[in-house]
């Protein structure tokens, strides 16, 4: 019989438990979570995120049942079947890191907006993918439809490798006060709360419609996306990622991508050692080779 995931009981706590560190977490423990996001995510932890892996995890021995880093860790390798799956899904989204706002890196929506205007066309696709709770696609939808109108058939497939923040993206649900709302996009763009939802927006249905969101992970193999795409935007992704695995990743966008197509990255990414794949095109924005 393949193990499953029924979690062990968990035991009572004891004396013996450290007020400040409530589960056993040895160096091996460290090193095998950072084998494991690497081959699940292409995540490199550097040494100092320890104190981050324990905080993050930690919630997830306790929702198991689990006393120790080192059972957690066996458990779920030796698991197997859709409860496998969704616990290696849970370990992977806690150890993600999510920071977006919305027209976060500004000049890209500028720069954004004059490559809509010089595409002459009016269905442009566009891949981003790094969704993370949704302000980056929507700050995208939001530039399509003012420079070419919410009916112009356009496409955004926004994708994340946390299930749990690309929830948060589809509701399109934000407060109220979201940081890199102009009063104008605000009234533009979005419908206010009332009653219950008070203090709340949500994005209108024109930006939405124009939205795929869908789980994917950078990692897999299979990179069936139809269609090439005219941009990308794939931002603060790579800082997590060796320089190998960058390359990779950077190979399967362009296979992606239309030549001549644009490459949106985060502003402490540099790739201009793959001249071969993508030339630098502007501050942070590469185009295809």
């Amino acid at each position: 019989m393949s193990p499953t995931l029924d979690a062990p009981q968990r035991p009572a706590a004891s004396d013996a438990d450290s007020i400040d560190q409530e589960f056993s977490f040895a160096a091996a423990d460290f090193e095998r979570v950072r084998k494991l996001i690497y081959q699940r995510a292409g995540i490199s932890l550097h040494d100092g995120k320890r104190a981050m892996v324990y905080s993050r995890l930690s919630r997830r021995l306790r929702e198991t049942g689990h006393r120790s880093f080192k059972d957690y860790l066996q458990w779920l390798e030796a698991a197997s079947g859709s409860s496998a799956d969704q616990e290696w899904q849970e370990f992977v989204n806690c150890l993600t890191t999510n920071l977006t706002s919305f027209f976060r890196e500004d000049h890209h929506f500028h720069a954004l907006a004059d490559a809509l205007r010089g595409l002459g066309k009016t269905n442009p696709r566009i891949w981003c993918n790094a969704a993370s709770t949704g302000e980056e696609p929507y700050s995208i939808t939001m530039v399509i439809a003012e420079v070419l109108g919410a009916t112009c058939g356009a496409r955004l497939l926004a994708t994340d490798i946390d299930t749990k923040v690309l929830a948060t993206a589809q509701r399109g649900v934000y407060p109220a006060d979201a940081r890199g709302l102009s009063p104008e996009r605000l009234k533009r763009h979005f419908m206010r709360g009332t009653g219950a939802n008070a203090g709340f927006i949500r994005a209108k249905p024109d930006l939405a419609k124009m939205i795929d969101f869908k789980p994917f992970n950078l990692m897999t193999t299979s990179w069936s996306m139809g269609e090439a795409f005219d941009m990308v935007f794939c931002r603060n992704v790579m800082i997590y990622f060796d320089h190998a695995t960058q390359r990779k990743v950077l190979e399967r966008i362009h296979g992606v991508m239309k030549p001549g197509g644009l490459l949106f990255v985060g502003h402490s990414e540099n790739f201009t050692d793959s001249r071969d794949l993508f030339h630098l095109q502007g501050k942070t924005i590469y185009k295809r080779v």
